[in-house]
């Protein structure tokens, strides 16, 4: 995908004019790995993005952020990194680039203690200036989209999401995403959606909106309150891959398909196969139980004792079969419309 055309599916619009909203999946650290962002790209996702890499790892060659930044068959292939020095992530950005990445995101939001106790993600926003620092190092470093994902601010006080997005316009970044809370709220709450507006307000970049969008419905509402360009949806899809795309078709005006029973089964299944293949089989089970746990409270086909075997088996067979049975056993073989819970 080109520079053009990556933006322009960002501000929502087709070769025709036509407005799309785009509907992205969030980037979530440990979750959004290669083959859940090729299922939801192949779904209908508009674009996805890669789990927070650690610049400053993958600059020195780390073998575990390289997998994490990989994007083999997806396109575009989004790199999100995250660090708090302009050299490492000019130079993580520089190396994700060179390795087929088509734009490169930076994680001004993240609100995890391990991360903003580094003075990265969603600590950035409490030194602008720095902030700033840092985008221009990235933008400066190479020649592909940049965007930023942030929230609103550090917290009630200091509601600084609109300057630091007018910043990022000023340094020629090309897109910014906002989760619609503080970081002091984490995940508490919901996400003020209206709140982003400003944000939308205050540049002509596009502006993604993003938090508890889990619905056609409420991204909709979202779309509505904020002003935004487009959606992104983060926890919402995990054990729904197809669900990115369904809100994306529903925005769009073209018809949400529902997947049976069967399909579901099998995207659930492709993604844990690829898992064993992209990670090897003892680490492979390891980082797919939060996968098999999602998918099988979204399929609701197992028993509490089942559930537990299946997130605890070392057997990749076993994972398999009771990974069908959440689907297709009666509890769980209802088709359920794309654009909805499960």
């Amino acid at each position: 995908m080109t520079r053009d055309h990556y933006l322009s599916a960002l501000r929502g619009a087709d070769d025709r004019g036509v407005r799309n909203p785009p509907v992205l999946l969030a980037p979530l650290s440990g979750v959004t790995d290669l083959h859940m962002r090729r299922l939801a790209q192949r779904l209908g996702a508009s674009a996805v993005v890669s789990e927070m890499v650690a610049a400053a790892e993958l600059a020195k060659g780390d073998a575990e952020s390289q997998v994490r930044a990989e994007g083999a068959g997806v396109d575009p292939h989004v790199v999100q990194l995250a660090g708090c020095a302009p050299e490492p992530m000019a130079e993580a950005a520089r190396i994700a680039v060179a390795n087929g990445a088509d734009a490169i995101d930076v994680n001004m939001g993240c609100p995890a203690k391990t991360v903003t106790g580094g003075e990265s993600g969603s600590a950035l926003m409490r030194d602008l200036d720095h902030a700033a620092r840092l985008l221009a190092a990235v933008r400066e470093a190479v020649d592909v989209p940049v965007t930023v994902k942030m929230r609103l601010g550090w917290d009630h006080a200091s509601l600084n999401a609109a300057e630091l997005a007018r910043r990022a316009e000023t340094l020629g970044l090309d897109g910014v995403t906002v989760h619609g809370r503080t970081r002091q709220q984490f995940y508490k709450g919901r996400a003020d959606w209206a709140a982003i507006r400003p944000v939308v307000e205050a540049v002509r970049i596009p502006v993604i909106a993003n938090g508890d969008v889990t619905s056609l419905d409420e991204a909709r509402a979202c779309l509505a309150q904020s002003g935004a360009a487009g959606v992104m949806v983060g926890r919402a899809a995990v054990g729904r891959p197809w669900l990115v795309g369904a809100i994306a078709s529903g925005l769009s005006g073209r018809a949400v398909v529902a997947l049976t029973a069967e399909q579901r089964a099998a995207v659930a299944a492709e993604h844990y196969e690829g898992l064993i293949t992209l990670y090897g089989a003892a680490m492979g089970v390891r980082h797919a139980r939060k996968h098999l746990a999602a998918y099988a409270d979204a399929a609701g086909g197992l028993c509490p004792d089942d559930r537990r075997r299946l997130v605890t088996t070392h057997d990749p067979a076993e994972a398999l079969r009771l990974l069908r049975r959440a689907f297709l056993e009666p509890a769980g073989a209802a088709t359920t419309p794309l654009g909805e819970a499960a």
